[in-house]
């Protein structure tokens, strides 16, 4: 099978990938290159030989008995964002989804663990001047506590900037459903509350034929975090229960020996947790 396809008991997961790129971690100010170079296990995948971290911006394809699901839709294309290099993207996410077997028409369900710029990007495509849905066919799944916070920020050009253009679009096409934090998706899929890096900010679980696996969402960006599950993050809304959450998961996932898909975590990104003693390592 190839390295950006699993499977888990009856579910097909396909990793549609944006883009992936090394260089320093700005939203982890602790992760130095001394201090990435300090963790040898990083390498080849997840850091490269000078300490820069490895990091990925994909889509997670769920094909499951009954529905299929995207996993958070990255950046898109033709978008205006304050981080330049994040902006006016040209990418093949539309012919690669197709390619893997999965063209937008066919898609059920678009699920965002959370609403940053770069896990709803693809909601919507611009066609003739204009933000439509991208999966026009598929109920959008956004957090209704996610939601509430995301809305009071329209003050923020940064969340206005994907509100306007990637959110506000397939709401007012009427396809989306909000939802709780542990909402039950489907036989195989469920959602998990891992609060900090945003208010409602989810993980999804995964469960079939007695096989499990997770994808992480942004409650750690890297590897390097299960190592160091205090370093903080910038761009987490509350530092202290992000922190209690990348622990609390981080030893249950462990101690559950599930798979581990990380949400930018470099090629082949999915792995397991394991204990070294008071921390965690990534292995593959």
């Amino acid at each position: 099978m190839p390295t950006n396809q699993w499977e888990i008991g009856d579910v097909k997961i396909t990793r549609i990938l944006e883009g992936e790129s090394a260089g320093p971690m700005f939203l982890l100010p602790d992760a130095t290159k001394e201090n990435i170079q300090a963790m040898p296990w990083l390498k080849p995948h997840f850091a490269d030989e000078d300490g820069n971290c490895i990091i990925s911006i994909h889509a997670l394809v769920l094909d499951t008995p009954t529905i299929t699901i995207v996993v958070d839709t990255c950046l898109g294309n033709d978008k205006e964002r304050a981080i330049k290099s994040w902006g006016h993207l040209q990418t093949k996410f539309i012919e690669d989804i197709t390619n893997a077997g999965y063209p937008p028409e066919s898609v059920d369900m678009v699920l965002c663990t959370h609403l940053h710029t770069d896990h709803v990007g693809w909601n919507t495509q611009l066609v003739d001047g204009k933000w439509v849905p991208t999966f026009k066919n598929a109920e959008y799944i956004f957090g209704q506590e996610e939601w509430k916070y995301t809305a009071d920020q329209r003050s923020n050009p940064m969340y206005n900037e994907f509100i306007v253009d990637s959110i506000q679009p397939v709401i007012d096409a009427g396809l989306v459903r909000f939802v709780d934090v542990n909402e039950q998706i489907c036989d195989e899929v469920k959602l998990e509350p891992t609060p900090g890096h945003t208010p409602g900010h989810v993980s999804v679980r995964i469960e079939s034929k007695g096989e499990k696996a997770v994808i992480t969402g942004d409650f750690l960006h890297h590897p390097c975090q299960m190592e160091e599950p205090y370093w903080e993050c910038s761009a987490d809304w509350d530092t202290p229960m992000a922190q209690k959450t990348r622990v609390e998961s981080l030893a249950k996932f462990a101690d559950e020996g599930l798979l581990v898909f990380g949400t930018h975590f470099a090629t082949p990104s999915a792995g397991k947790v394991i204990r070294k003693g008071k921390h965690f390592q990534f292995e593959v």
